[in-house]
């Protein structure tokens, strides 16, 4: 599966949510420590919802940019 990440800039690091997985969060220094660090998150939460009987939702979030003149 493919779930889509935001990643935000913080004062002084950065924090990652999950669209489709309310809940599943993570923090880091720099985009890549939080994309690592989200892709963990991902999984302990899945692997969480596993445990409790829970089938993990299919991805429904979309991903897109939109240009703007400057």
């Amino acid at each position: 599966m493919r779930y889509a990440i935001f990643i935000e800039k913080a004062a002084g690091s950065f924090s990652a949510y999950v669209p489709d997985l309310p809940g599943c969060i993570a923090t880091g220094n720099s985009v890549e420590d939080v994309a690592k660090e989200i892709k963990k998150a991902i999984d302990f939460h899945l692997g969480g919802m596993r445990e409790d009987g829970i089938t993990p939702p299919v991805p429904q979030s979309y991903v897109d940019y939109v240009e703007i003149a400057a």
